[in-house]
């Protein structure tokens, strides 16, 4: 086994091993642990006790963090003309529809978020094969379908995020960034559970949370004790 380096020295200082911790304590640990030289996001791993395989399982919402995500989120919006002015104003940063349906089929997909029009559908629906691998189509579950596309617009900017849950029964979401305050990243992660938490199916028995992570980009993960949180 290579050696440690200095900073993975300094991590295995601040973690204890078996040690779960408060989100409070997970989000004062998670700055402490990271040392990249850019802005790091902070992540949330929930292995959920459900099966996904099974329809009335699948867990997927949406949820505002309160304190955004910190990161520049690009909109595309996909949309009739009457709307354009609207979807701009809001700050979307491409609007348009068919020169920009052939962009995509030209395989151009530099944006984080696509929202449209349920009229518009026909035409976004045959970007599937390239929009769907990159979890970029636009779905009214998680309203990015909508004849209010300013509104829409507004909340993706706001902070708005989209999650689901894995073939594995993990939910994976962003929360953050290194640089905001430890109560910042709390209340955000705070806020994804208890949305999730709200979005339990009926039919899954047991254990609904089996364990929760958090963790920086490239830092060790921190287990999260359950039992600290409310409603659990």
């Amino acid at each position: 086994m290579g050696k440690l380096t200095k900073n993975q020295k300094a991590v295995q200082g601040k973690i204890e091993e078996n040690r779960e911790y408060t989100i409070e304590d997970a989000s004062s640990l998670v700055k402490d642990i990271t040392f990249t030289k850019f802005d790091a996001s902070i992540d949330l791993s929930i292995r959920l006790g459900v099966d996904p395989k099974k329809a009335d399982q699948m867990v997927r919402g949406v949820v505002t963090l309160p304190h955004g995500s910190g990161k520049n989120v690009k909109v595309l919006v996909l949309c009739t003309p009457e709307k354009e002015e609207e979807a701009k104003a809001a700050g979307a940063d491409h609007v348009g529809l068919d020169e920009y349906i052939n962009k995509i089929q030209g395989g151009w997909t530099d944006i984080d978020v696509i929202i449209t029009m349920p009229n518009v559908m026909a035409k976004v629906g045959k970007l599937g094969r390239v929009l769907g691998p990159r979890g970029l189509m636009p779905n009214p579950k998680s309203g990015t379908v909508t004849t209010d596309v300013a509104k829409a617009v507004t909340e993706v900017k706001a902070g708005k995020i989209d999650f689901k849950v894995d073939k594995t029964g993990i939910i994976c979401a962003s929360i953050g960034k290194a640089s905001f305050d430890s109560k910042m990243i709390s209340e955000n992660a705070f806020e994804v559970i208890q949305t999730i938490l709200r979005l339990k199916p009926a039919s899954a028995k047991g254990t609904y949370f089996k364990s929760i992570f958090m963790s920086s980009t490239m830092s060790s993960g921190i287990a999260i004790d359950k039992n600290s949180i409310d409603g659990i």
